[in-house]
């Protein structure tokens, strides 16, 4: 099995670090161009999702999520 982190960070994308793959709804792959990180939109307002383009700075998104006992 490969190892893959997602990290959520504050008020911006999910970063996506390791050997992955990402797919749309019919199964086809994204283009990742081999890279060991990508950053996915979380806020929406993306030009180019599912990756993150910076629109979360202009559009204000906010979101700041901690693990914990709330999370199931």
């Amino acid at each position: 099995m490969s190892d893959v982190k997602i990290s959520i960070r504050d008020n911006g994308p999910a970063l996506i670090t390791g050997s992955f793959t990402v797919e749309d709804a019919d199964g086809n792959q994204f283009d990742t161009a081999g890279r060991e990180t990508i950053a996915l939109c979380r806020c929406g307002a993306s030009e180019n999702r599912p990756f993150c383009d910076g629109a979360h700075n202009r559009c204000g998104f906010e979101s700041a999520e901690r693990a914990g006992s709330d999370s199931e």
